[in-house]
């Protein structure tokens, strides 16, 4: 099993750290050949609009959106979040519409506005140390969309089919459950 993390902007060291202590190999990519030899890509965290612009300036639109077709699982934290939504509440950025979810951007304020809370997560047995960085939030999710946990603000993970979004930024912590999860949804993708 082989993971990319897109490696235009963002924490995507950190993402690879996790993924490596789950026992998982991850390639950082920047190029459409190294998108199409992964079995799962991450979409770190950065400013959504840079990321945009990067994605498209280095025309990885296409092998990104054939990938999603094929099945490959995408994970979007944050910025990724936001780019894999189809709608995104007054910005008119670029944006991939893979999960059906209304982002509402920096949905707690700015950068001194960020945030630890312990989440209630579907699935978990025990909460989790959620770290929020400036952080969108989903609304009005679309009738296929699985809400993993919310809060007040909010939905802030979630999965549709191959596409899993947090607005948190689990590879900033020691808790390996959220990568692990996306890992399980590559194996299956795998069989």
């Amino acid at each position: 099993m082989k993971i990319g993390v897109l490696a235009l902007q963002g924490a995507v060291s950190e993402h690879m750290d996790m993924l490596k202590r789950v026992g998982v190999e991850s390639y950082p990519v920047r190029k459409a050949e190294e998108i199409e030899k992964v079995d799962g890509l991450v979409m770190p965290g950065g400013e959504s609009t840079t990321m945009g612009r990067l994605i498209q300036a280095f025309q990885l639109e296409g092998v990104i959106k054939k990938r999603f077709e094929e099945g490959m699982p995408i994970y979007g934290t944050c910025a990724g979040m936001i780019l894999l939504s189809n709608r995104i509440e007054g910005f008119d950025q670029f944006k991939f519409g893979f999960i059906d979810l209304k982002i509402i951007r920096n949905a707690f304020g700015r950068q001194v506005d960020s945030k630890e809370i312990d989440l209630n997560v579907k699935g978990f047995d025990t909460p989790f140390h959620a770290i929020f960085i400036r952080a969108p939030v989903g609304k009005d999710p679309g009738k296929n969309v699985e809400v993993l946990a919310e809060v007040p603000e909010g939905i802030v993970f979630a999965r549709e089919k191959n596409v899993l979004v947090s607005a948190f930024h689990p590879e900033l912590g020691n808790d390996l459950r959220v990568h692990s999860y996306f890992v399980d949804m590559v194996k299956k993708f795998l069989k």
